[in-house]
């Protein structure tokens, strides 16, 4: 610090007729709050930098001690915190009263009295103090009270004690004014470090807790264990039923290249897409997904056939949410029969894949030929033999595949396949003569289906 003031001359500033002095107000502004601040000036027009008090020295206001001016007014400052915390937040009005008047009220009461202690010692919180608070702001993550909501009590707690200090502040008192200030600010800025910190830790152990009870249950219904055992070692109670979903994510545009930026992108996707199936729920939802799959247990409330809409929306906004492809797969099954439900899913998203069918949400009804063709018969395999002159020869099968995707339409074939229509009739014609089965005759186009269908089944991996 300087030896000697600072002088700044102001020559066009009024006197003030009452005190002899000019006075000079501007603001600090800090956070949503404008404290007024004064620097008062000799009628000489220089004006005078009063210095901060020395470290140790007690800190007055208008006289008064400011420490002693707030535990003087504890009871007044309590009340006033707890009323504009019941009137703006109605989170707290829910509460039980005892709970308001009791430790809440305490919780404040003593964080004023901190204040006051802080004020006194000039100095800042220590942990030790901090303690408490910290211990409180658990026990309000642990009753699901919101954090901006715990946040609101303390800032208006600080607001409070701050305007109590300064509100009849003298000019000749800006030095200890500004003291006060930030001593109040000091211990805002530890106190929500403290209790946010405090909050988020709880919150963390409380969802790792709860992921931990869902994913053992998870598992156990995957695994086929008994739905009841597994529910009562869990903790949790079972729902008479579950919808049950099997995705397929497709890759996001980051997660092409290798590297940090593929895993974050990833992350991202399945981050994006499980806040889609928390919001579409108020009930737990059982979730296991990865950067390419996933399987999703919904309490089924409804059908599969009541709830297809909704859980078509619920595609919809994950695919939007996610910015990549989602493919799923539904049915509505008991707890025992889960298991069950999740492997008839993912062969039905092998089905929609390997005929190259759009992203989309699907059910068995929607690939029952195909569905009872993938299973291992005799049948099946002779079916698929049908069409294995066409082996060596991909643009045959490929023509084939999408002539009967698109109802025989010989234009559209062409469009898609970028060929003239008089070469989708030559392909037609070679693979009538090469397998006995023209694409043209009622008759044959159901073994052609069914011949396809039985090669896609031998061609996916088990």
């Amino acid at each position: 610090m300087n030896s000697s003031p600072e002088l700044v001359f102001a020559p066009d500033v009024p006197r003030s007729p009452s005190l002899g002095f000019v006075e000079l107000d501007f603001t600090w502004e800090f956070g949503q709050y404008v404290i007024p601040q004064f620097v008062t000036c000799h009628s000489s027009m220089a004006v005078e930098t009063r210095y901060p008090m020395a470290a140790g020295q007690e800190l007055r206001i208008n006289g008064a001690l400011v420490h002693r001016r707030l535990l003087s007014r504890l009871p007044e400052l309590t009340s006033s915190v707890l009323d504009s915390s019941l009137r703006d937040v109605p989170f707290y009005r829910e509460l039980p009263d005892e709970e308001v008047a009791g430790d809440i009220a305490r919780v404040v009461e003593d964080n004023l009295r901190l204040v006051a202690t802080l004020v006194r010692d000039r100095r800042v919180p220590d942990e030790a103090e901090l303690a408490v608070f910290a211990e409180s702001a658990a026990r309000r993550a642990e009753e699901g009270v919101p954090l901006e909501m715990v946040l609101h009590a303390y800032h208006v707690g600080a607001h409070e004690a701050w305007r109590v200090i300064t509100q009849d502040a003298p000019p000749a008192d800006v030095a200890d004014m500004r003291a006060t200030t930030d001593l109040v600010l000091s211990y805002l800025r530890a106190a929500v470090a403290a209790v946010s910190g405090a909050y988020t830790a709880e919150l963390r152990a409380m969802y790792s807790q709860q992921q931990s009870v869902r994913h053992t249950l998870l598992s156990a219904l995957l695994a086929g264990e008994r739905a009841d055992e597994a529910a009562e070692r869990a903790g949790v109670r079972l729902p008479a039923s579950y919808l049950v979903l099997v995705l397929r994510f497709g890759k996001h545009k980051d997660e092409q290249e290798d590297g940090v930026g593929a895993t974050i992108a990833a992350r991202r996707k399945l981050r994006r897409a499980q806040v889609e199936l928390d919001r579409f729920t108020d009930d737990s939802v059982l979730s296991l997904l990865d950067p390419e799959s996933g399987t999703v247990l919904l309490p089924g409330t409804r059908g599969l056939d009541a709830a297809w809409d909704d859980l078509d929306l619920l595609v919809e906004r994950m695919t939007e949410a996610a910015a990549v492809e989602v493919t799923a797969a539904a049915a509505h099954a008991a707890p025992d029969d889960v298991a069950a439900a999740v492997i008839q899913g993912r062969e039905i998203l092998d089905i929609v894949r390997h005929s190259r069918r759009p992203a989309g949400l699907y059910q068995l009804a929607d690939v029952l030929l195909e569905y009872q063709l993938s299973r291992p018969t005799p049948a099946r395999h002779a079916l698929g033999a049908l069409l294995e002159p066409l082996a060596c020869n991909d643009d045959l099968l490929t023509t084939l595949r999408v002539h009967l995707t698109n109802e025989l339409n010989r234009r559209r074939t062409a469009r898609m396949l970028h060929i003239h229509p008089n070469t989708v009739d030559y392909r037609l014609r070679r693979i009538a003569t090469l397998t006995g089965l023209d694409p043209a005759l009622p008759s044959h186009l159901p073994v052609l289906v069914a011949a396809l269908a039985a090669r896609r089944s031998a061609e996916s991996p088990a």
